[in-house]
């Protein structure tokens, strides 16, 4: 589990990842996307446990996290594609050579399957909340 964070750690990190100007919404989170980003860069084993000497400082860090977050981390959300790989349309080769994978490995060991192999098809349309069914038929 991640330290806790104090206000004033929470604005400096925001306002260098996401652009957001903090003082326009003191103690409240910004939306929903930047509280998510928020909480994956607080998570991070990379993580300073001490505050950012200066901001020069926080800036390289940024950096470096938004280079591995889009670059190298694998998304569940997404089929454990990297946002770079999605963005640049190489997701369905990716996942087609991952799904023939799968089906290789399984003909290989039957026994090792009790189920079905995981989906590999390409994740459509990404949204952060979705409205709930119950909630769209009340509409």
């Amino acid at each position: 589990m991640g330290h806790l964070l104090r206000y004033p750690e929470y604005c400096q990190t925001v306002t260098y990842v996401s652009g957001l100007i903090c003082h326009l919404c003191p103690r409240t989170v910004p939306d929903p996307y930047s509280e998510s980003l928020f909480r994956t860069l607080k998570h991070t084993p990379a993580y300073p446990r001490l505050p950012f000497p200066d901001g020069q400082a926080a800036r390289r860090w940024v950096e470096r996290f938004v280079g591995w977050y889009n670059g190298e981390h694998r998304h569940s959300a997404i089929r454990f594609v990297t946002p770079d790989e999605r963005h640049c349309g190489r997701e369905h080769g990716i996942l087609a050579r991952r799904h023939q994978l799968y089906q290789r490995a399984r003909a290989a060991n039957p026994e090792r399957w009790s189920r079905a192999t995981r989906n590999w098809t390409p994740i459509g349309l990404v949204v952060l909340n979705p409205p709930r069914a119950d909630m769209q038929a009340a509409a």
